[in-house]
């Protein structure tokens, strides 16, 4: 916060925002400017496609315009996985040049990273080049299911604000807590 003049001015807090699997970042954009123009006009928002091109159909294939992107890669039990230090390097590197950020908000895959870049800079073994984020949105988020990310991930406490919004039906459950993403099944 600054001031002017005798008034303040409060800068808009700054989200990286990591799409879901096999969409982009256009399409995040798309979907996160449907919020309410009363929360999309407090935030600053950066959009980041993904660094691997989808590898199989996307699900959003005749939705959305391609290219479509995803993060890393995974086995069928979601518990191996391909690219995910690439991915993390990546990440790292784009929250370097591109920032600093406040928060982040993930989507599916994209709030799978948040959630666990979150527990991994905490611990000090990631993400030590850029700022402590501040804030994470999580949407439709899961925890990784592997031994080691879990460990690495999860196994700290942390005081990060958390907003998680969860849901199968048009109107979906938010919870907002302190702690990491609500697990379940999925990528």
């Amino acid at each position: 916060m600054g001031s002017k003049g005798g008034s303040s001015i409060m800068r808009k807090p700054r989200f990286l925002c990591l799409h879901g699997f096999r969409t982009s970042g256009e399409i995040m954009k798309k979907q996160l400017h449907k919020w309410p123009k009363s929360v999309i006009d407090r935030l600053e928002l950066v959009f980041l496609d993904a660094p691997f091109p989808c590898q199989g159909k996307s699900d959003y294939d005749g939705i959305y315009d391609p290219p479509y992107y995803e993060w890393y890669q995974y086995n069928k039990e979601f518990t191996e996985y391909t690219n995910l230090e690439k991915c993390f390097e990546f990440l790292e590197d784009r929250m370097v040049k591109l920032g600093p950020f406040d928060g982040l908000i993930g989507f599916s895959q994209g709030a799978i990273l948040s959630g666990a870049l979150l527990g991994m800079q905490a611990k000090g073994i990631a993400f030590q080049k850029v700022p402590k984020i501040k804030f994470v949105i999580i949407i439709g988020g899961a925890m990784f299911k592997s031994t080691k990310m879990r460990e690495n991930a999860y196994s700290c406490s942390l005081d990060t604000l958390s907003l998680h919004i969860l849901g199968r039906a048009k109107v979906p459950v938010t919870r907002s807590r302190n702690l990491h993403p609500i697990e379940k099944s999925g990528h």
